[in-house]
């Protein structure tokens, strides 16, 4: 992972003391290398400025009328949304008997008055740097997770992340009696593509037809990459008909779908099978294995059509 360069003016620093002096002079210190900065002068003026700005960093003075820099961080670091932020204390000599309660309730560090300018930026940019780069490996994990979830051809979820979800919904549905549905996706003659205009353009027909059906679709529904040429797509609080409904206007919109190629324009169908959570399930896989049997019948009935699983 590539580290980002340091720079001052990317950071934002809330400075909160009840003394305009101290203010003024800590705020003369961070404008000088380059540090954004805003002011609080007390505890609940503090708390409006993190709701209308995104602060990287706070230096909190430890005593404060009304509502002092305990309590101050106390809020903060109970707010999921804020506790991620450092605060560093502002304290003079004499309160420093107060900083065993500040560490325990999350503070990283502290500045005794009067201030020593070389002492703040260092501190000050220390807590910064490891910020940054914590705030770096986080996204890169998040990254990397979703990497994780995603087939590498189509970029939509892959067959384990797609079970994950349908796992969670049918657990969902037994728990609170919700229904969803399953559509089970097959492009027909798929085979005969690869052979006919070879494998890139396989792929890009892959790829054309996720983009287009992902967009057609709502944006808590699941679409995945079930193998190969096969997809399936989870309809959270859809019941059979709308999901009829829906699987029409998929195999309408893949109809009227033409993909360039050197060979002449590419036109391509799909079958779907469309099943519904039904009370007596016991598994995920028995929705899957109804779907199933409706995507064979889609396909005995001649492609390029859906069909709902009918029990005998």
């Amino acid at each position: 992972m590539q580290l980002d360069s340091f720079i001052p003016e990317n950071f934002l620093i809330l400075i909160v003391d009840d003394i305009s002096h101290n203010l003024k002079l800590v705020g003369e210190m961070l404008d000088e290398v380059g540090y954004n900065t805003t002011f609080a002068i007390s505890g609940s003026q503090a708390l409006n400025r993190l709701q209308n700005n995104q602060i990287d960093l706070i230096l909190l003075d430890l005593m404060m009328p009304e509502m002092d820099g305990l309590q101050v961080c106390k809020l903060l670091k109970s707010d999921p949304e804020l506790q991620e932020i450092p605060i560093i204390f502002l304290t003079a000599n004499h309160e420093q008997d107060n900083l065993v309660n500040a560490f325990e309730l999350g503070a990283i560090d502290y500045i005794t008055k009067p201030f020593i300018k070389n002492e703040l930026l260092a501190r000050v940019k220390t807590h910064l740097t490891l910020k940054q780069t914590t705030d770096n490996l986080r996204k890169a994990l998040f990254k990397l997770k979703r990497l994780a979830q995603l087939d590498p051809l189509t970029q939509i979820l892959n067959r384990r992340s797609f079970f994950e979800f349908a796992e969670a919904e049918f657990n969902r549905s037994i728990r609170d009696g919700t229904i969803f549905s399953l559509l089970m996706l097959d492009l027909d003659h798929f085979k005969q593509i690869n052979d006919h205009y070879g494998h890139q353009i396989g792929d890009r027909t892959l790829i054309t037809f996720t983009s287009v059906v992902g967009n057609y679709l709502r944006e808590f529904d699941h679409f995945g990459r079930y193998g190969g040429e096969e997809f399936v797509i989870l309809l959270p609080e859809t019941n059979l008909e709308d999901a009829f409904q829906l699987a029409q206007g998929i195999c309408r919109l893949i109809a009227d779908l033409s993909i360039p190629t050197e060979k002449g324009n590419l036109q391509i169908t799909v079958s779907i099978g469309i099943a519904i959570f039904e009370s007596q399930d016991t598994r995920i896989e028995d929705i899957f294995d109804r779907a199933d049997q409706s995507l064979y019948q889609a396909k005995a009935q001649g492609r390029n059509t859906c069909c709902v699983y009918q029990s005998n």
